[in-house]
């Protein structure tokens, strides 16, 4: 049996970053906190929490001000609420917010500041979107399918599309068509001709686009393919899908202990991937236990 992880799996370089972020302050500290789960990958959560990282939220800043705190916002981001409730605690934050992230606060604000009605493709409950609705005082509209947009919009008003970073790009196109037929040269004012302004902003993250023809491609070429993440990992279930797709015999697993012997009934070549929140040493892992589980009955 040939058991063989994806090049291209693994940490995106946002995930690298805080991590590497929080080490680094779990070295000098021996104890920090971090807002949420720093990224949604129990057994990584479980690595760093051994370090002496502690997860809290917001509601928890009472109780750890004046106590020289140092707390960690993760990459998801947060609201700008949070950053002014840590200010008047006297709360230390380390924003190690993803980059892109931060670049879609900033745009998102902008165009709500100008007053476009902002629709932001993604989960309304997730970290990210938490984030951006609070940089535009909640008054964006969140969809996550084409009905739900088409529902929702007020057609009359000059408007921006935007999506969270994790989710998938072909869904986002078909929200963007359905909203463009109806927004782009919709005349409100028939004796002033006034064009409705449609802006569609492409925000998905190219370090989760730019994984999928690839990691189709992989999935094709194997027997069967083995997909490990966090079941809350947004990215995770895309790249599944992805995966899924391309090879009908993909599993998602979140921890090895969830592997099934009939998957690997007269395989001989097992695929393995994950989302850009899954640890390399993760991976590594899942390879050994199949390889001893498995690779030797099969040969």
């Amino acid at each position: 049996m040939q058991v063989t992880i994806d090049g291209t799996s693994g940490f995106c370089w946002g995930v690298v970053r805080t991590v590497q972020i929080a080490e680094q302050y779990l070295e000098q500290e021996g104890k920090i906190y971090v807002l949420g789960h720093i990224i949604h990958n129990p057994k990584e959560i479980e690595r760093l929490e051994q370090k002496g990282l502690e997860t809290i939220h917001v509601e928890d800043f009472e109780r750890i001000a004046n106590t020289d705190a140092k707390v960690l916002i993760r990459a998801h981001g947060e609201p700008p609420a949070t950053y002014r409730k840590a200010w008047e605690l006297g709360i230390e934050l380390i924003d190690a917010t993803c980059p892109v992230v931060t670049k879609l606060q900033e745009r998102v604000r902008k165009f709500y500041d100008q007053g476009f009605q902002v629709i932001v493709f993604g989960k309304k409950d997730h970290a990210e979107v938490i984030g951006v609705r609070g940089v535009c005082n909640d008054e964006c509209i969140v969809v996550k399918t084409v009905a739900e947009g088409l529902q929702q919009v007020d057609f009359s008003r000059k408007t921006v599309l935007f999506s969270q970073t994790t989710m998938d790009r072909q869904t986002f196109y078909a929200l963007r068509d359905a909203l463009q037929a109806r927004i782009k040269d919709l005349v409100v004012d028939t004796m002033q001709n006034i064009a409705v302004e449609f802006h569609a902003k492409d925000t998905i993250c190219g370090q989760v686009s730019g994984r999928e023809d690839k990691l189709a491609a992989f999935a094709a070429s194997q027997d069967i393919m083995v997909f490990i993440a966090g079941h809350e990992s947004s990215n995770g279930k895309v790249l599944y899908n992805v995966a899924k797709a391309a090879n009908p015999r993909t599993y998602f697993i979140e921890d090895i202990e969830e592997l099934q012997d009939a998957w690997f009934d007269g395989v001989q070549n097992v695929g393995i991937s994950g989302a850009t929140s899954t640890p390399q040493w993760l991976m590594e892992k899942l390879k050994t236990a199949i390889e001893e589980r498995y690779a030797l009955e099969t040969a």
